[in-house]
């Protein structure tokens, strides 16, 4: 039998591609065995790209690296907040144009997974849900009642609407061959009673009320009701079963990675334990597999959920945060992608059997049509197993899936990675004919700090005589409220003549608390206790009116959870007075009941609108006696775009928190004074064994995110914006911006494998550093020689590969001659240099 290469893969590949980008209507249908266009049945590998979380002019890029990867689908939520972030008053412009997007996926011939929830929680803002939803008489969230029934079947009929008016699809001819309504709600209906399951019945009576003739699906719903489709979610689902036994096995979210939280370390997936659940999926008869994410972009803007998920959206995608290759992820899965689509007619129409050799060890047999493929699956972490099958042997690494498509000869194995590492660099700017880093001018300007004046404050919201929510008096507009009250301090007052403490009590995330208008001190909460008491002794001033203004920050709002959308957020209190705190003759003053005045936002950011990139309010900037460690601070400089087509970067190394404006465009929260803890973090990572968000992590004892991301249309080619409101107090004087590109690839392949090398965007590979071809060990950066190789390897590779972007070598005797070695199989170890031009 044939071995199936690559050259009989990309055939197959063009011929499924041509089929969606032709246009034609197409009739989609399922059995137990997966998805059917036109009645053919398909196999499909999707990969979740968000369209927020990117812009319109990387989208085609983003696209095209997924087909090139392998993926016949892209996936994406639809995001309620986004789209209407206030009652009707709908956005679909920029990188939040949804038919745009689809209509780039099409353009791609590639099928499209529309998942409209409208619940999203993608570690997105507050779930994706807007919150004026929440604020509206009388409604509960997800569950069966009027008032937000109604306002969910709005949204989704938009969206709905929008996509048949634009033909978007299949039957229209278009690319969208699955749509999803709500989402993971299994995992929280327990909470709603006989409500939940009740409006589990009515999302699935509107989904089916549409008529758009594509299967819906509801992931993590183990009570779906026919016929919405029950899907599976996590890092592993070949175990999965759906909950109708004439609905397909499928999985909408295999977990690339994992998200990081503020002083979080970064959390990293093997590419071999990814192929591995990839493999071990479409072994045990899956048929529809969606990486989320396959490319998971940025949060900018006030996106990020959580709460306190970092502005990058990562996630250790096969596409990193800037659209770059993360390999060998994406290598050794696109490997794995065209195997597998190119066994497409056997994995969906053969007879299946499936053998169990003990310990973990299985075999999986399909036979079709007089041919068979097989699987050898090892889901044992600690022991390789060599096992017969149609009377040879195979020897299959622990944790680990062999795939032979002809049931002899071993075509991949998801332990074996014969795709190129590569090791980005961040290199300093470059623009126009500088050679060195240019230093930064730099003014500044205080923020104006809010306190009652004659029991009024300027552009207050309301006033109350309870401590409110945030949510329910910013409606989300802002991450920053004022709460503003003041009393007055007799001397025949239970306070007089003690040691004053305010105390505190609120329910996240950041407090800053002034007392006629001196700061008297801040505190916020971490990822898992964002509910906290601050403390702070304080002086008052007798005979007089004291004013005490605290301003409550969140950062990112809940995403998960039951219940989730009622979480409290803010200061709820108690806030009280307490004078000789702890001692004898202790007193107690609560001021909850005051009359509290509520403002939204900041001076400069709501009124004055400084990050706006207009000349609006451009007096009062300074120029000397730059402050440094300040808090309340507003910076701006101007900076000329980095040359070349590289992700650009801004390192904002040196500053406290705040939020990031290039050119008006919102970058996102930054926060690198919040550090990683020092302990978790291992060098090398054991592929081997079920994973975990904490199993491999990296960047112990460093800020969570110190470099933010500017994407390419955010930027003019002189005369470029950066405006900084710097919340902590932080220096701007480390601010630079920098470039995303390769600087070092590295790979180890067996022979008889074609290695492909290549620098990406443009950039040459100037220098070989190692090459050797025998029995080479080490890894990438500590590579060495063993007792044999080919004494040509290095000057063949210099050969093929010096002052080009990419080269393919054919990893064999007859191109780097005869290594001497007595072991039957030898490897090619090689690292490289990449370069400008």
């Amino acid at each position: 039998m044939a071995i199936f290469g690559p050259c009989f893969a990309a055939v197959l590949s063009v011929v499924s591609f041509l089929l969606v980008a032709s246009a034609v209507p197409l009739h989609v249908s399922y059995d137990e065995r997966g998805i059917k266009l036109n009645g053919q049945s398909r196999i499909i590998i999707s990969g979740s790209i968000h369209y927020p979380r990117s812009t319109p002019e990387m989208w085609g890029d983003l696209i095209k690296k997924a087909k090139e990867g392998g993926l016949n689908a892209i996936e994406t939520y639809v995001f309620w907040n986004a789209h209407e972030p206030l009652y009707r008053q709908y956005d679909f412009e920029g990188n939040k144009d949804l038919v745009q997007f689809i209509k780039t996926i099409q353009d791609a011939g590639l099928y499209a997974i529309l998942r409209i929830g409208p619940y999203v929680c993608a570690e997105w803002n507050y779930g994706g849900f807007p919150v004026w939803l929440h604020n509206l008489p009388g409604v509960a969230l997800r569950t069966n009642n009027t008032v937000y029934q109604n306002e969910m079947k709005t949204f989704v009929t938009l969206i709905v609407d929008m996509m048949q008016k634009n033909g978007l699809f299949a039957i229209q001819g278009g690319p969208i061959i699955v749509a999803q309504i709500e989402n993971e709600y299994g995992n929280v209906e327990w909470a709603y009673g006989n409500n939940g399951k009740s409006y589990v019945n009515w999302c699935a009576q509107l989904a089916e009320s549409y008529g758009v003739q594509v299967p819906w699906i509801m992931c993590q719903q183990s009570d779906a009701p026919s016929p919405m489709i029950n899907t599976c979610n996590g890092y592993y689902c070949d175990q999965f079963s759906p909950n109708n036994p004439k609905s397909p096995k499928w999985w909408t979210e295999n977990w690339s990675g994992w998200y990081k939280d503020w002083g979080m370390k970064d959390p990293h997936r093997t590419a071999e334990d990814l192929a591995f659940a990839v493999a071990r999926f479409f072994q045990y008869g899956g048929s529809l597999q969606n990486y989320y994410m396959y490319h998971g972009g940025t949060n900018f803007d006030r996106t990020a959920g959580g709460p306190y998920i970092t502005t990058s959206y990562d996630y250790d995608a096969p596409l990193d945060e800037y659209g770059n290759l993360n390999q060998p992820k994406w290598g050794h899965l696109k490997r794995l992608h065209e195997l597998i689509m190119s066994m497409e007619e056997i994995l969906t129409h053969g007879v299946k059997r499936d053998v169990d050799y003990g310990n973990m060890m299985s075999g999986t047999v399909y036979m079709y049509k007089g041919k068979q493929s097989c699987f050898l699956g090892n889901a044992n972490q600690n022991q390789d197993f060599t096992v017969n099958l149609m009377g040879s042997s195979h020897t299959v690494p622990a944790w680990s899936v062999s795939i032979l498509p002809d049931c002899y000869t071993e075509v991949y194995n998801t332990a074996k990675i014969s795709s190129q590492q590569t090791v980005m660099v961040k290199l300093p700017s470059e623009a126009d004919d500088q050679t060195e880093p240019y230093e930064l001018k730099w003014e500044w300007r205080r923020e104006h700090l809010e306190s009652l004046h004659h029991g009024v404050a300027k552009g207050s919201v309301m006033t109350a005589n309870e401590l409110l929510d945030q949510k329910t008096v910013t409606n989300d507009t802002s991450d920053y409220l004022w709460y503003l009250t003041s009393l007055d301090l007799s001397k025949n007052d239970s306070l007089a003549g003690k040691v004053i403490t305010l105390h505190v009590h609120t329910n996240g995330h950041i407090v800053h608390a002034f007392v006629n208008g001196k700061h008297v001190g801040s505190q916020w909460g971490t990822s898992d206790h964002l509910e906290f008491i601050m403390e702070k002794d304080i002086k008052l001033k007798h005979g007089k009116t004291n004013w005490i203004s605290l301003l409550s920050v969140t950062v990112g709002l809940p995403d998960y959870g039951a219940n989730f959308d009622t979480v409290n957020v803010g200061i709820h209190g108690p806030v009280k007075l307490i004078g000789n705190k702890g001692q004898s003759d202790e007193v107690t003053v609560d001021l909850s009941t005051n009359s509290w005045t509520y403002k939204v936002g900041l001076n400069g950011m709501e009124e004055k609108g400084l990050q706006l990139d207009d000349a609006r309010h451009q007096h009062g900037w300074k120029s000397h006696n730059l402050p440094s460690n300040r808090l309340f601070v507003w910076y701006k400089t101007t900076f000329k775009a980095p040359l070349g087509s590289d992700p650009v970067v801004v390192d904002l190394q040196g500053l406290g928190k705040g939020t990031a404006w290039v050119n008006g465009h919102n970058i996102g929260r930054f926060w690198p004074s919040y550090v990683a803890s020092e302990d978790g973090c291992t060098a090398t990572c054991d592929y081997r064994g079920t994973y975990k968000s904490d199993k491999c992590l990296t960047n112990c004892g460093k800020p969570s995110q110190r470099w933010y991301h500017i994407p390419r249309s955010f930027l003019r080619d002189d005369g470029n914006k950066l405006v900084l409101f710097e919340e902590f107090g932080g220096t701007p004087l480390h601010v630079r911006f920098q470039t995303v590109t390769a600087g070092t690839i590295c790979a180890t392949t067996d022979e008889k494998m074609k290695l492909k090398l290549s620098c990406q965007g443009g950039r040459i590979m100037s220098e070989i550093k190692f090459a050797s071809f025998g029995e080479p060990t080490g890894v990438c950066g500590s590579y060495a020689r063993g007792s044999c190789e080919a004494p040509s390897t290095l000057s063949v590779i210099q050969k093929q590969c010096l002052g080009q972007e990419s080269c393919t070598l054919d990893v064999s005797e007859n191109t780097f001659g005869l290594t001497g070695c007595h072991q039957n199989v030898s490897r090619l170890a090689v690292e490289a240099t990449c370069d400008s031009p």
